[in-house]
């Protein structure tokens, strides 16, 4: 084992650095504001000048960065970790970037002998905090198996999602559920707002069910969107979901109606709840 390293301490990459502070062999960190590091140094982990300098040291590097520009120079700049890691590093990318430059830096990095994983986070700043971070890897298993422990540090759960690019490409889908969930959110408050409903306290009760229930990630259960197989064990299950939708739904845009609420995801739901829950063909249930 030898040093872990960090590259990143904004709101949620310090949360994760201070988790390493115990690591056995010792925590190397780095960030452009020189402040950023104060904290973590003060508890007992050692500053690095650079990327360049911290790779001198450390074999398995995260990074948090802004994007994917400040991603490229962290690891390919000047002062970069390509400069001067050793053969058998492995860095790992925690910043949501685009998968074509994970595919990029990996390809750059092969000739050094470094490994790239694409490893963005879920959970933000308070699972970082709660060491509860959800990771979503790319990159070959030997990399991904050489960062288990440190992640093990600050995440609950590692994903390993493909090659270099796939960890990226899990967290766009992942995201992409998240926001459009806001959009489903704003929709479901204007309705509620003009039914006379407190809209905090109908907020209290979402994240209190949803922490229950699982939210619209209990329905991602099956291993392909194609419709199920008549004998699918899960159509019973997602059946009685698409009845309690329809009714469910049903009922909302009637309201939306009579209250003058457009309810324009309601009905895209609605219309499209069967196909999406992979109850058409061919299933022999019928809506």
């Amino acid at each position: 084992m030898t040093p872990v390293g960090f590259i990143g301490l904004g709101q949620i990459g310090a949360e994760m650095a201070r988790r390493l502070l115990d690591w056995p062999p010792g925590l190397i960190v780095h960030d452009a504001l020189a402040s950023a590091m104060t904290p973590l140094t003060g508890a007992g982990a050692e500053a690095a000048a650079s990327p360049r300098d911290l790779a001198e040291r450390a074999e398995v590097i995260s990074v948090m960065v802004r994007d994917d520009a400040q991603v490229d120079e962290v690891v390919a700049g000047p002062s970069g970790i390509l400069a001067s890691a050793a053969p058998g590093t492995v860095v790992a990318i925690h910043s949501t970037i685009a998968d074509a430059t994970a595919e990029r830096l990996a390809g750059l990095a092969q000739p050094y002998g470094v490994s790239i994983v694409d490893a963005p986070v879920s959970g933000g700043a308070v699972g970082a905090q709660h060491g509860t971070l959800a990771v979503l890897a790319g990159g070959d298993t030997e990399a991904i198996e050489r960062c288990r422990a440190p992640f093990g540090h600050w995440a609950s759960h590692v994903m390993h999602a493909g090659p270099p690019g796939a960890g990226t490409r899990a967290k766009v889908a992942r995201n992409l559920l998240h926001f459009v969930a806001f959009s489903a959110a704003a929709e479901a408050q204007r309705l509620a707002e003009a039914a006379g409903i407190d809209l905090t306290e109908l907020g209290a009760v979402v994240r209190h069910s949803d922490a229950v229930t699982g939210g619209p990630g209990a329905i991602m259960l099956r291993p392909t969107t194609a419709p199920m197989a008549d004998d699918d064990g899960l159509r019973p299950i997602l059946g009685h979901a698409r009845d309690l939708g329809t009714k469910d739904l049903g009922l909302a845009i009637e309201l939306g109606e009579r209250l003058g609420v457009e309810l324009p995801l309601a009905r895209h739901a609605l219309d499209n709840l069967e196909t999406d829950l992979g109850l058409g063909e061919p299933g022999t249930e019928e809506a």
